[in-house]
């Protein structure tokens, strides 16, 4: 049987100590990338395996993190794990991806699961924020860092990363009205989610501080998906005064608002200008490329992940949450652009 190496050997061939080489291997910040990258480097040609059993009983920490998600087949989500990813994989932390489907069931035993395993921390976007209170508090409990990213309830002492929703949707409503447009509906969803509440906000600021009529048959609840987006806009065009545009707090649900528009004979952006919200990969690459709201979800998933490992390392307790709010941008495309000339100017 072949034996392993260990990181005596590595020292040996690297001409180091012992203890610079475990030290390389944990990317301790006191080792210089110059040396760090040649113990690495080594080890990988010398088949090193580290025991992860033994650094976590030397260490206390298990260097496993939790991220829960509503769902992964968003491209929103998927960026954001990769943020976290890309922030935590170099400091030695693996990532254990859960997601609720938007049920709080699912929500709990993730939770419960994660806490299980023994995770040094939490980040995750809540599937409800009716979630039950005992969950979280047996995180606090167990004193493991939690960060909410995106969807956030208001915890004491919890830290979070989101956007500036509010903004995000006054700007897209604003867009709309500069581009002549005076009948605008808006496709919500589950407003008691602090996201989803201060897209309609942001939305109907807009309308107000315009001068124009805020009309609040205009707005409909709806989910974030595209067969609801179909159904939504088919209510909306049998109205006596149906609306000019279409501002969707999700890029899915005003997918299937375009594909309604069409298919009643409409002109888009000509009849009725449609602006989605997330920035989704699919809005540039359409035939008719969609207007949305980007959320930075990748520099959300590397912040949300900084604030953890800043938690995590702390000697001292915790005394303020952290609350950090990204600014959104528009990307106006074909959808929304009926005054290409002022915006090309």
């Amino acid at each position: 049987m072949k034996k392993k190496t260990t990181i005596y050997d590595i020292a040996k061939e690297v001409g180091l100590t012992a203890a610079t080489v475990s030290r390389a291997l944990n990317n301790n910040p006191k080792i210089s990338e110059k040396t760090r990258k040649l113990v690495q480097e080594t080890a990988k040609k010398m088949n090193y395996e580290q025991n992860t059993l033994a650094r976590a009983l030397k260490s206390g920490k298990s260097y496993n993190v939790g991220v829960i998600v509503p769902r992964m087949d968003s491209n929103f989500f998927a960026s954001v794990i990769r943020g976290i990813e890309e922030e935590l994989y170099p400091k030695g932390y693996h990532v254990i991806i859960c997601q609720t489907h938007d049920q709080e069931n699912l929500e709990t035993g993730n939770i419960n699961s994660l806490l299980n395993a023994q995770v040094d921390g939490i980040l995750m976007s809540i599937s409800n924020a009716k979630s039950k209170s005992n969950v979280f508090d047996s995180i606090a409990q167990k004193k493991v860092p939690l960060i909410f990213f995106d969807r956030k309830k208001e915890i004491p002492g919890v830290s979070s990363v989101t956007i500036d929703d509010f903004n995000g949707a006054y700007q897209a409503t604003k867009h709309l009205i500069e581009q002549g447009c005076k009948r605008i509906a808006h496709l919500s969803n589950n407003r008691s989610l602090e996201i989803f509440k201060n897209r309609y906000l942001g939305y109907k600021q807009a309308i107000i501080d315009h001068g124009l009529e805020f009309d609040e048959s205009l707005v409909i609840e709806t989910f974030s998906k595209v067969l609801e987006g179909r159904k939504t806009v088919k209510k909306l065009l049998k109205m006596k005064n149906p609306p000019d545009a279409i501002f969707s707090s999700s890029d899915f649900s005003a997918l299937g608002a375009i594909q309604e528009i069409k298919d009643h004979g409409l002109r888009i952006p000509e009849d009725i200008s449609v602006v989605g919200f997330s920035n989704e990969p699919f809005t540039k690459f359409m035939e008719l490329s969609i207007t949305s709201v980007d959320q930075s979800p990748i520099e959300m998933g590397r912040i949300a992940a900084k604030v953890f490992l800043k938690e995590v390392d702390s000697k001292t307790p915790k005394k303020e949450s952290e609350k950090i709010v990204l600014q959104p941008e528009l990307i106006i495309r074909d959808s929304s652009l009926k005054v290409k000339s002022e915006a090309s100017a």
